[in-house]
C-alpha cells in the first residue's frame, strides 16, 4: 500500500512561523493544513500563469481583432446591465513581512 503523504521538515522565520499559527487558528485548521494549502494555492497560481503563457504563444491576435470588428448581433436590451459584485477577499490575501 502507498502512502500519499511525505513529511518535509521546514524551517521558518520565526515572525512568518507566528504569523502561519495566527492564521491557522483564526481559520480552524493545524498549521500542517494552513501550511499545505498555501503552498498548493501557490502551485496553482504558478501553473495558471504557466498555462496561460503558453497558450498566448499560440494567440492569432489578427483573427481576435477581426472577429471583434464584425458586424451583426443585437445591442443588450434595457434590462440587461453589469452590476457591480462585491470583490471577495481571500483568506489568506497577505503575507507577514518577514524579519529575521
Amino acid at each position: 500500500m502507498k502512502t500519499l503523504h511525505s513529511t518535509y521538515p521546514l524551517r521558518l522565520p520565526r515572525s512568518v512561523k507566528a504569523e502561519v499559527e495566527r492564521r491557522a487558528k483564526a481559520d480552524g485548521v493545524s498549521v500542517n493544513q494552513f501550511v499545505a494549502t498555501a503552498v498548493a494555492e501557490k502551485l496553482a497560481a504558478m501553473n495558471t500563469a504557466t498555462f496561460f503563457a503558453e497558450r498566448r504563444t499560440r494567440a492569432d491576435f489578427e483573427a481576435f481583432d477581426r472577429l471583434m470588428r464584425r458586424k451583426g448581433g443585437e445591442p443588450p436590451r434595457a434590462d440587461d446591465a453589469k452590476h457591480r459584485t462585491p470583490v471577495r477577499t481571500r483568506r489568506h490575501a497577505s503575507p507577514a513581512p518577514v524579519t529575521p
